[in-house]
């Protein structure tokens, strides 16, 4: 069967900054961007195109932050996407290099991520497994500082944008991708948990706060009806608009009340 033509719509890196700069997206800003490719419609140049299109909108005074995770540098016996057999586990731990921000690729996060971390200038902070990428001026700024021990709290460049006035866009995205929801488990009683990774020295263990996504599409619900969110179309993708700190704020009141629920039915 021959492929069907592209339904479209047809984005180009000048629609796309059009329709980001329309959604509200101001130049000069701070935008952590959880994104999207397939959803936007036909892009023509891909992932480059709409890279070059989010910094058009934000301008040379603007920086683009985004999710450039490596799941995947973790203890074997917990990866589910696929199993690996329990013979190799061992093998795995002994082999599997570490974490490299120059190199070592993202996972999970989609290909727009991807093609920011290799971006001439890009900055990547140190995590190896919750690491986040910049480009712009204020790059060095939200990226430094990672601590390894802090997957997405008070030491991660959450934080940082946080205090720095950063926005959100979530473009074809869901709520289940918004990573500043994570921030506010930091700030809530959660248990602590040993997290399996590659090291500089060898395989290593490191004590780490329980974060949890499962519920984040009914908080992201409950976060838009609630407070003022943008939400318009770019390209054919439902794009949303809000502050890092409205979205922290909202999920520290939110996860205390309706986690403690679920865990009495």
């Amino acid at each position: 069967m021959p492929t069907p033509p592209p339904t479209g719509p047809l984005v180009t890196r000048d629609t796309l900054a059009s329709d980001l700069r329309t959604l509200g997206v101001e130049p000069g800003e701070i935008l952590l961007a959880h994104s999207s490719l397939s959803a936007l419609g036909w892009v023509c140049g891909g992932a480059v195109a709409a890279v070059q299109g989010l910094l058009d909108a934000l301008g040379p005074d603007g920086t683009l932050v985004v999710p450039t995770q490596s799941g995947d540098l973790s203890d074997p016996s917990h990866w589910g996407n696929p199993p690996v057999p329990r013979a190799w586990w061992d093998t795995i731990r002994a082999t599997m290099p570490a974490y490299d921000p120059l190199v070592t690729p993202s996972r999970g996060v989609g290909v727009i991520p991807e093609t920011v971390r290799t971006w001439p200038g890009a900055l990547r902070s140190a995590h190896p497994q919750t690491s986040f990428a910049a480009l712009g001026p204020r790059a060095a700024e939200v990226t430094e500082g990672h601590a390894p021990d802090c997957r997405l709290g008070e030491r991660s460049p959450l934080a940082r944008l946080e205090a720095l006035g950063a926005r959100v866009l979530l473009l074809g995205a869901g709520y289940d991708t918004c990573t500043s929801f994570h921030l506010a488990e930091y700030r809530i009683p959660a248990p602590r948990v040993g997290s399996g990774r590659p090291g500089p020295e060898g395989w290593e263990v490191v004590s780490e706060v329980s974060i949890d996504a499962d519920r984040f599409d009914e908080l992201g619900h409950d976060f838009e009806r609630d407070r003022p969110v943008v939400r318009a179309k770019v390209g054919a993708a439902d794009a949303r608009l809000f502050p890092v700190a409205d979205a922290v704020a909202y999920a520290e009141r939110w996860l205390p009340l309706h986690r403690s629920r679920a865990e009495e039915v």
